[in-house]
């Protein structure tokens, strides 16, 4: 896969158990849909902290 913004490859990193994909040019992150709501609720339950409200 290659990064929609600078075409450098992605690489899949598994975090969680939720899937990212990160550019190895840019640094870019990309996230599918639900992803980022699924991290920050299991880094809150893992730090005991709930994540703040989304804007």
């Amino acid at each position: 896969m290659q990064c929609p913004k600078c075409h450098a490859p992605m690489h899949t990193y598994n975090r969680n158990g939720v899937q990212i994909e990160q550019c190895s040019g840019c640094r870019g992150i990309f996230l599918d849909y639900g992803e980022l709501e699924t991290l920050s609720r299991v880094e809150s339950q893992w730090g005991g902290q709930q994540a703040p409200p989304p804007p």
